[in-house]
């Protein structure tokens, strides 16, 4: 018998189903050779800074810099308490992981550095003498759970990914307790707010932050155009713009007028005629990052962090690959099961016959892939979508598709146009672009805007109708987006190709492919940037940051990048995990002695400038009778702060199932009768119904109960 650890429900129910077992019990999935348990991601946690000293519930500075001489770990809390799901679940484990009968344990937990913490942490707190083993997949398909058993390695060779998780976990962890803590005394004191400060988060903000500085000094500047209209003997007529020395735009009008006023009715010559077919290919295989560029910039409300939610969901319901990935090739021992992919997701698409398979190394390619291949399809089609599920699961298919597709073919012609007499200096560039064959453009129907040139020879004779000099003015850089953002995170401010994949892989970079949508979201949660449509701004706290933190390291996108670079070293086996964090220490050393020498005034938290806003009541909770409040994201006990887990979330999952969100009205009748009569819910196969809902304890925690009215009761 061997005990499978997955990271999560969803994925241990796709383990089961791979496996066709049903026999679910409490907290796992038997079978006859198989026992399937989960975590609920962390199960464990670092302590806290005052779990090893009771001194640290109050915050001075003369107790930092602080680093524990062993790093421990305890229950994930939810309201400084123990997660009383988390500990029961991690009984269960532990229980299953001593049976006799169980003679290996084997993680599958996401094949990332944080799902080898997961479950390291998780399997190591055991204490159970069975030999550990590691499934490694990038999808939860049937066919891949039964290779991913089959293929299954010693936990042992996975130490160096383990050590990069943990190294960048405690690193973390001694960098938020000591540098938010000193800083909050410092700028902030009987505030009774924090000021965050991470490794990630502030040369982020720094991105947006010199953004923001870059548009406010920017000084807009008037320049001028002349464009020319010739006509060929044929009378056809094209458009030129004048160009001198390279020059298109000027800074003197005088001077472009004058060469108006000669063209009308001047003879020219065609002196240089330039024609090419171009081929356009399609963008790469997406990564994360490209991915969640892609959809928050083209379509409105999208958030990066948005964005991986819903891959997530996608990748746990088999219908991806893993998402977390910075990779944009696939792996060559991919070719056989890519093959297979592309033939069950083109069937019957308008352009089927279109749809060339092919080896190519743009497409298949070791050396641009790191740990995870690039996000595809899988060969299981979806049933059924909801409109946010299929924007990013289009965009896989699509983006998966439009690699076996021929090129787009483009006619790109460029036609030099100089008079014959009357203007010494310059001449007028024309560029003309049609296209010859759609290719992969019909994947998404790209319709690029064509310029038509007549066909003019090179040395034939035109004649100028007019020409017409046009102001302008220049224009300051944009603000950034999301998805901006990611690739500067991504690139960590290097200079790029769009397509150079292998230089991604070296390291160098701000956050992860998996951290950086939680990163943006947090810089807004806390107040240091806000949006505006889908430009992002440094608020005055994140620009005040910026300019009076004396760690100006922290804002350095070189350092940080480093820092990255040190973990993925780490995780290659080529730095050791003690030579990482005795650096790491010692930067928290200087810090901290920098932060309390500094003699800068307050740095104004946004939180505290938020008028308080009058809530209403919707009843008792259940479990302490305090107020039932609605917030941003639940209606839960306005007692949460002294621990109490009443909650019902407005996104909640099992209602989502019914196509039924919680409402206040619900909200209320559940609290004052216990139940709600709710009409308008949708069975699986799309039939509306009415029943009764109960949230009925369980424990600490609630569950929703469906009843339906027997026959004959009147209702």
């Amino acid at each position: 018998m061997d005990l499978i650890l997955a990271e999560k429900p969803s994925v241990a129910k796709n383990i089961a189903d791979a496996l066709e077992i049903k026999a679910k019990k409490d907290g796992y999935y038997e079978g006859d050779a198989y026992l399937i348990t989960w975590a609920f991601g962390h199960l464990l946690e670092l302590y806290d800074a005052k779990d090893y000293d009771p001194k640290f519930a109050r915050w001075q500075e003369s107790y930092f810099p602080f680093i524990p001489t062993q790093f421990k770990y305890k229950v994930k809390s939810t309201y400084n308490k123990p997660d009383t799901g988390a500990k029961k679940q991690l009984a269960t484990i532990s229980r299953l992981a001593r049976r006799h009968d169980v003679r290996r344990i084997i993680s599958a937990c996401d094949y990332d550095r944080e799902g080898q913490l997961i479950g390291d942490s998780i399997i190591s707190n055991l204490r159970a003498d069975k030999p550990v083993f590691r499934m490694l997949l990038n999808e939860w398909t049937k066919q891949e759970v039964l290779r991913g058993l089959k293929h299954a390695r010693p936990n042992s060779e996975l130490i160096t990914l383990r050590d990069a998780g943990v190294s960048r976990q405690w690193a973390d962890w001694a960098i938020g307790i000591n540098l938010t803590s000193v800083a909050t005394l410092k700028y902030q004191p009987g505030r009774g707010s924090v000021l965050n400060i991470g490794r990630v988060l502030l040369p982020t903000l720094k991105i947006i932050y010199d953004r923001d500085k870059e548009i406010a000094a920017f000084t807009p500047e008037r320049y001028y155009k002349l464009v020319a209209l010739f006509q060929t003997a044929g009378g056809a007529t094209y458009e030129g713009v004048y160009t001198c020395k390279k020059q298109t735009a000027f800074s003197e009008k005088q001077g472009l007028e004058q060469v108006a006023s000669l063209l009308p009715g001047k003879l020219a010559r065609a002196v240089h005629v330039e024609r090419n077919e171009k081929k356009e290919y399609p963008p790469v295989l997406f990564n994360l990052s490209q991915l969640q560029g892609h959809i928050t910039n083209k379509y409105k409300g999208w958030t990066a962090d948005k964005v991986l939610k819903i891959a997530q969901s996608l990748y746990e319901k088999k219908l991806i690959t893993y998402p977390r990935t910075s990779s944009m090739a696939l792996e060559e021992s991919l070719v056989k099961k890519t093959a297979a992919v592309l033939k069950a997701i083109s069937k019957g698409l308008p352009y089927e016959k279109d749809i060339r398979f092919t080896t190519s190394k743009r497409i298949f390619n070791n050396a641009k892939v790191e740990s995870h291949s690039a996000i595809i399809p899988t060969y299981m089609l979806p049933k059924r979508l909801n409109t946010e599920e299929a924007i990013v699961y289009n965009a896989v298919k699509n983006r998966f598709l439009m690699q076996f597709m021929p090129p787009a073919e483009f006619l790109e012609t460029t036609i030099h146009t100089k008079l014959e007499e009357g203007v010494a200096e310059g001449f007028f560039v024309s560029k003309g672009r049609e296209k010859r064959a759609d290719g992969w453009h019909q994947v998404e129907q790209v319709n690029g805007k064509e310029t038509f040139l007549p066909n003019v020879e090179e040395g034939e004779r035109v004649k100028a109708l007019s020409g017409k000099t046009s102001d302008h003015m220049t224009t300051p850089p944009k603000p950034h987006t999301e998805k901006t953002l990611l690739h500067i995170m991504e690139t960590c401010g290097r200079k790029l190709d769009k397509d150079d994949a292998e230089q991604l892989m070296k390291g160098y970079a701000i956050g992860t492919a998996a951290t950086r949508a939680d990163t943006i979201k947090k810089l807004k949660d806390i107040g240091y940037i806000h949006a505006s449509g889908k430009a992002l701004h440094c608020t005055e706290t994140g620009a005040k940051l910026v300019e009076q933190f004396p760690v100006q390291r922290l804002f350095d996108l070189a350092f940080t990048g480093r820092l990255e670079k040190q973990l993925f070293d780490i995780e290659k086996g080529r730095l050791d995990k003690q030579s990482f964090l005795q650096s790491i220490f010692a930067f928290i050393e200087t810090a901290v002695q920098e932060i309390k020498a500094d003699e800068t005034g307050k740095i104004e938290s946004m939180a505290k400038t938020k008028k308080r806003q009058v809530t209403e009541t919707l009843g008792k909770c259940p479990l302490c009778e305090k107020s039932v409040i609605e917030t941003n994201k639940a209606f839960g006990c306005s007692g949460w702060k002294s621990g109490c887990p009443f909650v019902i979330w407005k996104n909640d999952k099992y209602l989502a199932r019914f196509k039924k969100k919680p409402t206040k009205t619900m909200v209320k009748s559940l609290l004052k009768h216990g139940f709600v009569n709710v009409k308008g819910l949708k069975s699986k196969n799309g039939k509306t119904f009415s029943a009764t809902l109960r949230y009925q304890q369980q424990g600490n925690y609630f569950s929703w109960v469906l009843e339906f009215p027997k026959r004959g009761d009147g209702q």
